[in-house]
């Protein structure tokens, strides 16, 4: 009888997956049958993932403790990955900090945090794994990358100054990439969520109590982001924007004069901030 044929398990990497969107992103590449690297900095909510994961999807997850904004803390988490003959197929860039606040009462530090996390250790990933990827493609294997941005990387958001252009920084990145690595077997996604039920809304929240009171109806969903996205990564989609709402943010943001952006992000944050 002839061989039977069965497509390679792939194996996904998912920084910042110990909660939120990462957390369910990490449910979706399990449920379509992906082998798993949870990175983090808290073990033990990765541990406890990784147990729910195996039981339920009956994937293999590989748990990384890692601090990413350390400098050399990817290319160390590559070299682990690689004595343990791990071979990553996607790359799923979560892991990132927010802070929100004028920027002059903000400490030095929470400025360097999001620098640190959200650019450098983003950028210091991609060119941890994606050479070897677009490698791996040249011989017939499948490469994706999903760099989680925010429907801020759009306009510049007053209160939110250094996060916002931490996220432009990540789609002006991604829409690059996306070009240059064409026709190589790679390809790269920028998932731009608006408001979504994570923990990270619940932190802004404690912060400021404006926050909670966005209309229900502007906050997504975590699970239907997630998913969104998923179909996004795979499919090879240059941008992903969930939700009609975000995505005719989006639309106005890059369609309108700069002045009139600004002019509505400092509305906007004038609002919260009353």
């Amino acid at each position: 009888m002839p061989a039977t044929l069965t497509q390679p398990v792939l194996t996904t990497l998912i920084t910042g997956a110990s909660s939120g969107i990462g957390e369910a992103l990490a449910h979706c590449f399990a449920d379509a049958g992906h082998h798993l690297v949870l990175v983090a900095r808290s073990g033990d909510k990765l541990r406890a993932l990784a147990d729910e994961l195996g039981r339920k999807y009956g994937v293999v997850v590989l748990v990384q403790v890692a601090d990413l904004s350390e400098p050399g803390a990817p290319a160390r988490l590559a070299a682990t990955l690689q004595r343990k003959r791990r071979t990553v197929n996607v790359l799923v860039n979560n892991a990132g900090v927010l802070g929100q606040g004028s920027f002059v009462s903000m400490k030095p530090a929470l400025h360097q945090q999001m620098i640190d996390l959200n650019i450098s250790g983003l950028t210091a990933m991609l060119s941890a794994f994606v050479p070897g990827m677009v490698a791996r493609a040249a011989s017939g294997a499948m490469g994706r990358v999903l760099n989680v941005a925010s429907i801020a990387a759009f306009q510049p958001v007053p209160t939110l100054a250094t996060y916002a252009a931490s996220k432009a920084y990540v789609l002006s990145l991604t829409e690059s990439l996306s070009e240059e690595l064409k026709g190589s077997g790679v390809t790269v996604t920028a998932l731009c969520p608006g408001i979504t039920a994570t923990p990270m809304l619940s932190e802004a929240k404690n912060v400021n109590a404006k926050v909670s009171q966005i209309p229900d109806f502007l906050v997504g969903d975590v699970t239907d982001v997630a998913r969104q996205a998923f179909d996004a990564c795979m499919k090879g989609d240059v941008i992903c924007v969930p939700g009609a709402i975000n995505q005719a943010a989006m639309i106005v943001s890059r369609g309108s004069p700069k002045w009139l952006v600004r002019r509505l992000g400092g509305l906007l944050s004038g609002a919260l901030r009353a």
